[in-house]
């Protein structure tokens, strides 16, 4: 008996063990997490607004001629600006509804062997390094847009002509490189909505496709814009793809201009750059910093509407 009960006292004394030391390890990765955030976002602060204060706000953020090597030196970056948020939105607005109808397409409709093939494939673009799109996009995709290019502007006298390398290509890499984190994440949201709503929705009268598109898609919203934000995360921070296909020319943003992003800014000079130019490189990935924490707070801000609105 007695050793009965001092097995049930050691029993209770280790799970208590456990769950403090538990607690302490989560405890300190959650700290760690908040730390490293912290660590960065300082950091980029310090090294970013040095440029800000010795070159000028207004002359960053707006002035539109980029020549750090010129004397005396400009640098606008605001075509790169407008450039990371045209190329980025035309990519999400390409990729993000292709994704979510093949998600639907797996999830929903697909016949087992058909999905059994599309599966794989789709993961199989998610583990395919970036620089291996470019590469494809550069030998495959620019040849095909400058026969478009040369098409539309053979009569032209001021066109320059970019050899493919230009916005459009970027925006097709871009759109195809969010394609598997958009289709596995909704996916995954769609095949987590409860069987009685679909259930309920065909025993009410409605037809397959009323059912996906007015019960199931509506209740996996949250985990869509999940899907969209990590999508939107991907295509803004891409520099390599993108560096080979763009042209990496700071111009106006326009469909066959050679462009620059906000990444190949940084991954193209950062090699050589020094004192101002270098400081102002910082300043650029200070930019791109906000615009993602901005863009991550307001689909975090849509996702809790969306979710509120559920509930109510």
């Amino acid at each position: 008996m007695m050793d009965k009960k001092n097995s049930i006292i050691g029993s209770h004394q280790t799970k208590e063990i456990a769950e403090k030391t538990a607690f302490i390890l989560f405890t300190l990765c959650g700290f760690f997490a908040v730390l490293a955030v912290l660590s960065i976002t300082l950091y980029m602060i310090l090294s970013g607004t040095p440029a800000l204060l010795k070159v000028g706000i207004t002359e960053i953020l707006f002035g539109t001629v980029w020549k750090p090597a010129a004397n005396p030196a400009s640098y606008g970056i605001l075509y790169v600006i407008l450039t990371s948020i045209i190329g980025t939105f035309f990519a999400v607005l390409i990729g993000v509804p292709i994704g979510v109808l093949t998600a639907v397409f797996l999830a929903e409709t697909a016949p087992k062997k058909l999905a059994a093939i599309v599966k794989p494939a789709v993961e199989l673009l998610a583990g395919i390094p970036s620089v291996i799109y470019g590469l494809l996009g550069l030998l495959i995709l620019n040849p095909l847009m400058y026969k478009l290019e040369q098409f539309i502007f053979k009569d032209s006298q001021t066109h320059q002509f970019t050899g493919g390398a230009n916005l459009i290509s970027a925006v097709f890499v871009l759109a195809i490189m969010i394609l598997p984190t958009v289709i596995n994440i909704s996916e995954s949201a769609i095949r987590a909505v409860p069987a009685q709503l679909k259930s309920s929705s065909l025993a009410l009268g409605a037809s397959h496709i009323q059912t996906i598109f007015k019960v199931i898609l509506p209740a996996a919203k949250s985990g869509i814009i999940a899907a969209i934000v990590l999508g939107v995360g991907r295509a803004i921070g891409e520099a390599m793809a993108i560096s080979l296909v763009s042209g990496s020319a700071v111009n106006l943003p326009l469909p066959f201009n050679s462009v620059r992003f906000l990444t190949t800014a940084i991954v193209s000079e950062m090699g050589y750059a020094a004192d101002t130019h270098r400081e102002v490189l910082f300043t650029i990935g200070l930019v791109l910093f906000v615009f993602i924490l901005v863009i991550n707070l307001v689909l975090t801000k849509i996702l809790k509407g969306g979710k509120q609105d559920g509930e109510n």
